[in-house]
């Protein structure tokens, strides 16, 4: 195995199949599975791939907890939209509330927006996820993302702890000089101005990075110790995958 592999096999608790991986055929036919299951319309389907999804998550073995709960903050975000719907879909009348028609076409597309959404999420996390983040950026580079995407990505990762604790810094001070936030003007003036100096001070640091960098010879392109094989495991996960993904499209047209 290359050490580009072994590095790799990080973030998830134990060894897995899963994490032997070449992270390209990960990226690329959890992409596909994306596009699949939101072209995807039947329950029965839908179901399927969300069942996948979890098979995928227990394969990786993630802790149950974490990821179930990541899940349900993403189904958060999307929880007004689904409560919404069966009030602005038309059709069969499900029941009325304040006067508002809900339709059973309604209840019926919001769940499976949900499906879709649990489905591709758990096998974002499984395949994506449990890959180390700078080596997702080497995968993303081999198959020709381009370069200023994946280099502001790498240096995203390797800052935001770094931003985080500098908003903190800033934070404290505000307490040191009495700030409490409140629901009035001077309150959004100086959480204003947090913003405003944080955007300060990001940019005096990435000029300062991009000057150590400069110094040290940096051309505008990382390189990776160890090159990415694509092995027989890859051949038969990927050919398993397609096989998969074509059933189940067939059984939405059939049974949607």
């Amino acid at each position: 195995m290359s050490p580009a592999s072994s590095n790799m096999h990080m973030g998830a608790g134990g060894s897995s199949w899963m994490l032997h991986l070449d992270p390209r055929a990960r990226v690329v036919t959890s992409f596909i599975f994306a596009c699949v299951v939101v072209s995807l319309t039947g329950f029965l389907s839908l179901s399927i791939a969300v069942l996948c999804g979890v098979f995928l998550m227990l394969s990786a073995k993630l802790p149950a907890g974490e990821t179930i709960k990541k899940v349900i903050t993403m189904d958060g975000f999307i929880i007004f939209l689904l409560c919404m719907l069966p009030f602005t879909t038309p059709g069969e009348v499900w029941f009325t509330l304040f006067g508002f028609e809900a339709s059973w076409e309604g209840f019926y597309k919001a769940c499976e927006i949900t499906l879709k959404a649990n489905a591709v999420v758990l096998t974002l996390l499984a395949l994506v996820g449990t890959i180390d983040a700078i080596v997702l950026g080497h995968a993303l580079n081999r198959l020709r993302v381009p370069e200023n995407l994946v280099h502001l990505m790498l240096f995203s990762v390797r800052y935001i702890d770094v931003l985080k604790q500098e908003y903190f810094r800033l934070r404290v001070a505000m307490k040191a000089r009495c700030f409490k936030p409140g629901n009035n003007l001077h309150t959004y003036r100086s959480i204003g101005y947090l913003l405003g100096m944080l955007l300060v001070r990001s940019l005096e640091r990435s000029e300062r990075i991009l000057e150590a960098m400069k110094c040290r010879g940096f051309q505008g392109k990382f390189y990776l110790l160890g090159e990415f094989h694509f092995q027989r495991r890859d051949r038969l996960f990927c050919l398993v995958s397609f096989l998969f993904l074509l059933g189940l499209f067939i059984l939405d047209i059939s049974y949607g």
